[in-house]
């Protein structure tokens, strides 16, 4: 017999401790509605739960942070729509959030490259930094995606690489780096976009630029990918 929500709020309640809620200020992760539970149980629980799409829209819907990280690592990525992924980032406060569902769900479902351009432009601070932050877990995660999927995406960098607000600038520098680092046709794509935006007056291109070419040409990245500086 499946657990259901308040059983597994229950369990989540018997692993916080005050020490991890009052240590998310750190993070800029907001408190207001969590337990404080440690990811690494999160992830446990996870485990043990196994896969359940209702059960994670029930978690979700509970508003609590630990609740909606759990979501991401139980909900079924081939029942997962675009209108859910949509509302859940539309829903999002915090980064953390935002990117475990990117990393651990999102990247995992048929309609994420879609999702990447569909969110690219949008306003609200943690759908667009949830482009970025599934860009770069496509990046990681997705071994049979072709480099023009991502060669298709590059464009996509410079234009969110203008915005100012420190969570999304992360998220488009993650990005960037992600697939320079992905092998070594995509490392010479993505170097040149990193030193025009390095390269620019404004501050935010400016820092998503250099903070991509610093790893893009880091000596470990080159010879791992088998390139030369030029």
């Amino acid at each position: 017999m499946r657990p259901d929500v308040d059983t597994v709020l229950a369990e989540l309640r018997t692993l916080a401790t005050a020490k991890t809620r009052d240590g998310m200020a750190r993070y800029a992760i907001p408190s207001t509605d969590a337990l404080g539970v440690a990811v690494g149980d999160i992830r446990d629980a996870g485990k043990r739960l196994g896969r359940d799409h209702a059960l994670a829209a029930a978690l979700w819907d509970t508003g609590v942070y630990e609740a909606r990280m759990l979501a991401a690592f139980v909900d079924e990525p081939a029942r997962v729509t675009p209108a859910q992924m949509d509302r859940w980032l539309v829903e999002t406060d915090n980064w953390a959030v935002c990117d475990h569902a990117c990393f651990h769900l999102f990247d995992r479902t048929p309609h994420a490259f879609a999702c990447v351009t569909a969110w690219s432009d949008r306003p609200e601070e943690f759908v667009k930094r949830g482009a970025f932050a599934l860009l770069a877990s496509l990046a990681l995660h997705d071994k049979s995606a072709p480099d023009d999927a991502f060669l298709a995406c590059l464009p996509l960098i410079p234009r969110a690489a203008v915005d100012e607000r420190n969570f999304v600038k992360k998220g488009v520098s993650w990005a960037l780096r992600a697939i320079g680092r992905r092998n070594a046709a995509l490392n010479e794509a993505a170097v040149p976009v990193a030193r025009a935006l390095a390269a620019s007056s404004s501050p935010a291109p400016r820092w998503v630029g250099k903070d991509a070419l610093r790893e893009l040409t880091s000596a470990a990245v080159v010879a791992r990918l088998g390139r030369g500086r030029g």
